[in-house]
């Protein structure tokens, strides 16, 4: 009795794929096209470029600029006249690259005749050794543009 049952089901099933006009081979042809579908690999579609951030875009916070500085500490300091490994930072926005008399500056530093502004120090610091090729810095660079932001708001507030 029981396949009996079954068949009138699939026998039931038949008439109304056959009302809607698909066979049983084409409603199984579709459902494999469809698994082969979602399983098949999704090309992405691709990355739209990150947009670059400039400082101008940002407003720095000296509080949290104090708190990244502390990766500066490894290397240089805030008082006038002190250099560490690095140079002084004292002053250092609209200071002249290399100008610290008796601080031994790569040529690249020495040489650059760039001056310390906050738009170039805020792309230097993002990757030092691109942005200048040759200097000593061995710093990889502060990627996040929000800390390097805070960062030179606090050393602007440095040698006021």
């Amino acid at each position: 009795m029981r396949k009996i049952i079954l068949s009138t089901v699939a026998l039931t099933s038949l008439v109304a794929l056959s009302a809607c006009g698909e066979s049983p081979a084409s409603q199984n042809a579709a459902a494999e096209e469809e698994t082969a579908a979602a399983e098949a690999p999704v090309a992405e579609e691709p990355a739209e470029p990150v947009a670059e951030v400039a400082f101008a875009d940002l407003t720095g916070d000296a509080a949290a600029g104090e708190t990244v500085f502390v990766q500066c500490k490894t290397c240089h300091l805030l008082e006038e006249g002190k250099n560490g490994v690095g140079p002084s930072l004292y002053n250092v926005i609209g200071r002249a690259a290399g100008s610290i008399e008796g601080f031994n500056y790569s040529d690249a530093n020495a040489g650059s005749g760039i001056t310390w502004t906050p738009e170039i120090m805020f792309e230097y610091l993002e990757a030092p050794r691109e942005y200048l090729p040759g200097t000593r810095m061995a710093y990889p660079g502060l990627k996040d543009a929000q800390d390097r932001a805070d960062l030179i708001a606090y050393l602007q507030t440095n040698g006021e």
